[in-house]
């Protein structure tokens, strides 16, 4: 579906922060609705919203200005391959609504090029050309690759700071509608926020893959490093073996 976001004058600069904690402002797929209006009517959606707001009001800088744009740009309908991060980037400029991706021609974080890194050990696969796509991964969740964090806000400079305030209750909601579709997916939880998850997922149908998060911090860290997990081509292997098409696309 086409991507809406709040207006502004023209000549502005672009609204690269939360304006408001209103859902109303945060489109996502038509399959994608239902579960959105039920969390936002329930005590655990009412709960989030009354925090982001009392945040904004008090002058906290939130990141991203859609928090829910990984779930405009893939519908329930179109995903086979479930990436989990666990929060949006902490830095201006960076967080756009899709888990470690970011706008062509905005530096690429680390975490990002630790994944770059891991297709081209994996696969073969280049770095992209920069600035244009750059570190933009939207042509993969545009593919069927939905970029889901556990949590999907977060202050300037503070990782984590929203952890805990309900954004969890929505993307367990969402994992477990994926899992429940008709269509084998690949799940990779990358991270112990994203592992928090394993439970949810049924492994009988789809395959979970589990590593450590692609932070420098723990790329390389044991028990199981993100740098040498060979995450990409076991999901082409195992989507191959399933009849399932790989998108040039994505590399997925």
């Amino acid at each position: 579906m086409p991507e809406k976001f709040p207006t502004q004058q023209e000549g502005a600069p672009p609204i690269d922060q939360l304006l408001l904690a209103d859902p109303s402002l945060w489109p996502v797929a038509p399959g994608w609705q239902s579960l959105m209006a039920e969390f936002f009517s329930s005590p655990a959606g009412c709960g989030l919203l009354c925090f982001l707001q009392q945040r904004l009001q008090a002058g906290a800088v939130v990141f991203p200005p859609q928090p829910l744009r990984a779930l405009c740009l893939t519908p329930p309908e179109a995903v086979r391959v479930v990436i989990l991060g666990q929060d949006p980037y902490h830095a201006r400029g960076q967080a756009e609504g899709l888990a470690f991706s970011v706008a062509p021609g905005v530096a690429l974080p680390p975490s990002l090029q630790n994944i770059f890194k891991e297709l081209r050990r994996d696969l073969g696969t280049p770095f992209p050309p920069f600035p244009v796509p750059g570190g933009s991964l939207v042509n993969w969740a545009r593919h069927g690759v939905l970029l889901l964090n556990t949590c999907l806000t977060v202050e300037e400079g503070q990782p984590a700071s929203h952890s805990g305030r309900g954004w969890e209750a929505l993307t367990d909601a969402v994992i477990c509608k994926v899992s429940k579709g008709a269509k084998p997916v690949v799940f990779m939880l990358w991270g112990a926020h994203a592992q928090g998850k394993r439970s949810l997922i049924d492994a009988s149908r789809h395959l979970v893959l589990m590593a450590n998060h692609p932070s420098p911090f723990s790329a390389l860290r044991p028990p199981a490093p993100f740098i040498g997990c060979g995450h990409f081509s076991q999901a082409r292997a195992w989507r191959t073996q399933h009849g399932v098409a790989v998108s040039t696309e994505s590399c997925l």
